[in-house]
C-alpha cells in the first residue's frame, strides 16, 4: 500500500513538472502603426499585458508593430489565404468589406457617428457583437474580438487646402475600400490606392497630394513632415477591431479563449480612455512641429457631397444602418 501511495505521489509530481514545463501558447499580434504615441499602440500593449497576466504566462502575445509584417491589406490577404505570419491583428473596421463583410462597411460610412460617445454606444451593444462575428457567418477563417477607435479621421495635404473646393483634382491616398474611394470621388478628388507603408514616400515624391488618417497616426508616422496641412473635416470615426484567426483560436482551450476575450474587453476600455488624452497631446505636438491645422466650420456641404456614396452603401442594410444612427 505504501509503495502504491509512493508511486501515486511520484506520478503526481511528474505530471506537475510536465505541466510547469509545457510550452506557452505564443500568438503573434500584427500592428501597422508604431506602439509608442498611438492609440492603437496603447491598445496592443494593454491586450498583451492583460492576456499574459490572466493566463499566468500560459499565453504569450508577441507584438510585431510598425508594419514589419506588411500592410493591413497584405496581412489580411495572407490570413485569408491560409498563411501563418500572424495570429491576431488590429485592423480598420471596414477592412473586411472587400472580403464580403457587408455589415462592416456601415462603420465607415461618412458622417455616421456624431461623436465618440455615439460610437461607444454602438460598441457596447448586441449589434456590435453581431458585426464582430460576421466573418464567421460568411465562412472567413477569423473572428472579431472587440472594437476600438482612433478618433475621427481627417485629410492632410502637401499644399494648403482651405475648403471643399480646393480638393478638386487632387490625388488622395485611400485604402482599397469602395466606401473610402467613393467618398473621395464625391468630394471631387481622385482616389489613389497606395500601401500604408509606402505613403510617406508617395507624399514626399508627389505620387499623391494628400491622404487621411486619425490625428495620432498622422503624427506618429511623421506625415506632417511631408504633408503639413491638416484639415479637420472628421469624415469618419477611426473604428477598428482586433481579430483572431480560426487556427489561433483552435490552439486555445476554453479557459484560454475566455482570457483572450477578457483581455480584448480590457484593451477596448484602455483604447476608449486613451483617445481624448492622446489626441489633445498630439494637437499640441503638431503645432510645435509647425503643422497647419485647418478647422471645417460647416460640414453640411461635405455631407451633401457624399450622399451618393452614403446612399449606395447603406440601402441594402438600411435597417441596420438606422439602428446605428439611432444610438447617438
Amino acid at each position: 500500500m505504501k509503495k502504491l501511495l509512493g508511486l501515486v505521489l511520484v506520478l503526481a509530481m511528474v505530471l506537475s513538472c510536465a505541466s510547469a514545463l509545457a510550452e506557452p501558447v505564443t500568438l503573434t499580434y500584427a500592428e501597422v502603426n508604431p506602439l509608442d504615441g498611438t492609440i492603437v499602440g496603447e491598445m496592443a500593449k494593454a491586450f498583451k499585458a492583460k492576456a499574459e497576466e490572466l493566463s499566468n504566462g500560459e499565453i504569450v502575445i508577441d507584438i510585431q508593430a510598425g508594419g514589419v509584417l506588411g500592410s493591413e491589406d497584405q496581412i489580411l490577404d495572407n490570413l485569408l489565404g491560409g498563411g501563418n505570419i500572424t495570429d491576431i491583428s488590429r485592423i480598420s473596421a471596414f477592412a473586411l468589406t472587400q472580403y464580403g463583410c457587408d455589415k462592416a462597411s456601415l462603420l465607415s460610412i461618412p458622417y455616421t457617428f456624431v461623436n465618440e460617445d455615439h460610437f461607444w454606444n454602438f460598441a457596447a451593444s448586441d449589434l456590435a457583437q453581431e458585426f464582430l462575428l460576421e466573418p464567421q457567418e460568411i465562412g472567413l477563417p477569423l473572428r472579431g474580438l472587440c472594437y476600438g477607435e482612433e478618433g475621427f479621421r481627417h485629410f492632410f495635404f502637401k499644399n494648403e487646402v482651405k475648403g471643399l473646393d480646393d480638393l478638386k483634382g487632387l490625388k488622395i491616398r485611400v485604402s482599397s475600400d469602395p466606401v473610402m474611394t467613393g467618398m473621395v470621388s464625391n468630394l471631387g478628388a481622385s482616389a489613389t490606392t497606395v500601401a500604408f507603408t509606402e505613403l510617406y514616400s508617395a507624399l514626399n515624391t508627389g505620387v499623391v497630394d494628400g491622404a487621411e488618417q486619425p490625428t495620432a497616426n498622422y503624427r506618429s508616422n511623421a506625415f506632417q513632415e511631408v504633408a503639413p496641412y491638416l484639415l479637420l473635416d472628421g469624415h469618419t470615426l477611426g473604428a477598428l477591431q482586433i481579430i483572431i484567426t480560426d487556427n489561433a483560436w483552435a490552439k486555445l482551450n476554453e479557459q484560454q479563449q475566455g482570457w483572450i476575450m477578457e483581455a480584448a474587453a480590457y484593451a477596448s476600455q484602455v483604447c476608449r480612455e486613451s483617445v481624448a488624452k492622446i489626441e489633445a497631446e498630439t494637437f499640441e505636438l503638431l503645432k510645435a512641429d509647425g503643422a497647419t491645422i485647418i478647422e471645417v466650420e460647416d460640414k453640411a456641404p461635405w455631407v451633401e457631397a457624399c450622399q451618393p456614396t452614403i446612399k449606395a452603401n447603406t440601402e441594402k442594410l438600411a435597417d441596420l444602418y438606422q439602428q446605428i444612427l439611432d444610438m447617438q
